[in-house]
Parts: structure tokens; sequence; C-alpha cells
């Protein structure tokens, strides 16, 4: 289970419930994990399958690149990177291993978030294996539209950096608690893109685990971008199942809690907690009480508040069923959510290519506008640490090698001769 520090909320235009909101305050922000912190009938499934086509197919590059990547990756472990390369300009969040910041490249003059980690404070709760796995998980060649992706890593002696997409347009919760709920055809949209990430994660036999709105940022054109990899489950095929008991609690599903056997199903729960949340305003069994959060989760019945169409109402429903074997999403994986009803308005082709125009732009300036990013954050001053002038370090016995560079960078980054 993620945990950083609590973080006020407000849901102003909800009425007549301030004290609830008020323990709510208290509660919502436990379990969070620590980036940006954090840098959605046969005619039917015919329509869809060539959306399904392009994922594996885009699976199969991406794990080409991969390989065709490991020399550059091997070759950049001591000499390609290091922490002077780049001018950190704005904290921009923090966690329980480091921070992250706003960076230019000082050569390439590109824009970058930079997830900066203590060693020590890894190893010390014993969390070496999770921040390997988000950085295997990203060196898959993440390029998918809607998956936040790794430029670089590299480590000095006592600290590692994920060099990632800078994404400025704010957290999906940052926006939900500024508005307090989402109009449908928007909800929709933020679900349905995330549902393509977590479809190609699952293709690629990932399990997510850890779906939230801090996990969710918007670009500056305003799609939906899924970050922070480090509670992701490799290994897992449609029909397998893991055990690990980690992620949010106000998102978790049943068997997790339960401590029993759970497949990649466990994301399509998630995703009908956060659908939930952007239509009205909190997530489905949410209570300050945790323990009594849990027994919603595990027994109390779903209840829809006013507004909603039939087709949300029925997607909610199926998302959150309780039994795996009947909850969308278990059987055929993103291909149930496509042919449902709720999401008729969408061409799941043009908007796995981007061609759907989002339903909120934010108004970004450029990359250093950090408007959208909570000001706790962007108002501290830079951590002199991370300006140091230090060489990289080769390799560590806790974190072998860690480093990479995209293999197209790498070319880029070469000198002429």
């Amino acid at each position: 289970m993620t945990v950083t520090q609590d973080h006020p909320l407000t849901y102003a235009k909800m009425r007549g419930l301030v004290s609830f909101f008020s323990a709510l305050l208290k509660g919502k922000r436990v379990g969070f994990s620590d980036f940006l912190n954090k840098h959605v009938s046969s005619q039917q499934f015919c329509q869809h399958l060539d959306t399904q086509k392009i994922l594996r197919r885009q699976s199969r590059v991406r794990r080409g690149k991969q390989e065709r990547g490991t020399v550059s990756s091997a070759t950049g472990e001591t000499s390609q990177m290091k922490p002077s390369d780049f001018d950190y300009l704005k904290l921009i969040g923090k966690g329980s291993f480091g921070k992250v910041l706003l960076a230019r490249h000082r050569k390439d003059g590109g824009y970058y978030a930079v997830k900066v980690l203590q060693k020590q404070m890894i190893i010390k709760r014993k969390e070496q294996r999770h921040v390997m796995v988000e950085r295997s998980v990203l060196l898959k060649g993440l390029q998918h539209p809607f998956l936040v992706g790794l430029h670089f890593s590299f480590q000095t002696l006592n600290t590692l950096y994920f060099v990632l997409d800078y994404v400025n347009g704010g957290e999906l919760f940052y926006h939900l608690q500024r508005e307090g709920s989402f109009p449908e055809p928007r909800a929709a949209f933020y679900a349905a893109e995330m549902a393509t990430a977590l479809g190609y994660l699952h293709s690629l036999d990932i399990v997510y685990r850890d779906l939230k709105p801090e996990n969710i940022l918007l670009d500056r054109e305003g799609h939906a971008m899924l970050t922070d990899f480090g509670l992701c489950k490799e290994g897992v095929a449609l029909g397998g199942i893991t055990h690990t008991f980690c992620g949010t609690p106000e998102y978790l599903a049943p068997e997790v809690l339960q401590g029993q056997p759970y497949s990649p199903a466990v994301d399509w729960w998630s995703l009908g907690t956060v659908l939930f949340e952007m239509l009205y305003g909190l997530p489905p069994f949410y209570s300050c009480n945790k323990a009594e959060m849990f027994e919603n989760i595990l027994h109390a019945p779903l209840q829809m508040r006013h507004g909603g169409s039939p087709a949300a109402r029925s997607l909610l429903r199926g998302l959150l069923e309780r039994d795996v074997t009947k909850r969308f999403g278990g059987s055929h994986d993103l291909v149930e959510l496509q042919e449902h009803a709720f999401f008729t308005s969408i061409n799941w082709d043009d908007l796995l290519a981007r061609k759907v125009t989002p339903p909120f732009i934010p108004k970004v300036t450029g990359p250093c506008d950090v408007s959208y990013i909570d000001p706790e954050f962007t108002l501290q001053p830079v951590p002199a640490s991370v300006n140091e002038r230090c060489q990289p370090c080769g390799t560590n016995e806790a974190f072998p090698g860690f480093s990479y560079m995209n293999p197209v960078e790498y070319v880029e980054a070469q000198p002429v001769s």
C-alpha cells in the first residue's frame, strides 16, 4: 500500500455535507503513491476488433524496441546521463522516497518530469522491488498515447533518477476537487482513454493495481495520461492470478481486501470507482473510517446517487461487481467495455489515435506553466542537492541495471563523426 502525507480536499459544490467532508479531508489522501505526485453483439465485436489488433501490434513493436534498445541501455549505464545534464526549475511533487521536479535538458532544451528517489529510504523500507518493477514496466517502451513514457533513468551513489514525460494539465484529482464532478460525456472520455491504457497493460500481462484520480494526469491538450507504475505486477495474463495486498484504500477491489488471489479484473473495479467519483463526486463506498470503508467495499450495496443515465448506472454496476466472474472486463478485458452502451459515442480507433477532441483543454501557456500543479509543491525551493554536479555511479548492488536511455534519444545523443 502506498503512503504519503494527507492532503486537503474540498467539494464546495456539494451543499449540506460540510461536516462529512471535513472528515473526508483527513482521510482522502491516505495510501497515495509517490509520483506526481505523479506525474482512462458480434457486429459490435467486429467493430472494435481493429483496436484490439492495434494494441497487440503495438505490444509486439514495443517488445522489439526493447530488445533493440538493450545495447543502448547497457552502453548508457555509466556514461550517458548525469544530474548536471539538467536545469531543475520547479518542485512539482513529493513522495515517500523523494521528489519530482520540472527540469530542462541543458543540451536539447526539452522539458521533463524528473523523479528523484533516495536509495537509502527505498532500501530502509525494503521497496527495491517496486522501484525496479516500475523501471521494468517503463522499459518495455510504453509509448501508448495515454501512458506517461520514460526517456532516461540513471543513478548516482545515493540517488535514482527517472526522466519522464512532463504533463502539466493537472491531476484528475485536482480538477475533480475544483469542479466536484463531471458531466457524463467528459467522464466517459476520460474513462475510455484510461480503459485503453489498462487494456494495453493487460495485453503485456501487466496489472496496474493503483488506478485513482491522483495517478491520472491531463496533458496540455486535455488527454488523460496514466502515470506511476510502482505498484504494477508483471506476468499476470488474462485468467492469471496474483496475491499481493497493495493499492489505495478507496479504490481496492474486494478480492484484494479479502486476501484472495486476483487477476487483471482488479483494474476494472478501480476504473469503476474512478468513474463513480467522476460522476458523483466521491468514491462509491467511501467512509472517513477506514474499517467502515473496507466493510462497505466488501458488503454494502452499491447506492447510486441522483442523476446518471441508465447506461452509466449499468456500467457502474458491471464494473463494481464483487463476483469477478460477472465483472465487466473479467472475461474479455477491454472488448467488454468497448461494447457497452455507455461508450456508444466513442470511436475507439479515433480515440487511440488521439483524434477525438477532449471535452476540456487546460489553459497552459507553455511547459513552464505550473498553474495546474499544487502550489504546496511549486512554491517550495528546488532542493540544492539535485543541482550537485556529481558524476553518476555505474551500479549499485540493490539497483543493478537501473540506467536506461530511450534508443531514439541515445542515437541523437551520439557525437557526429
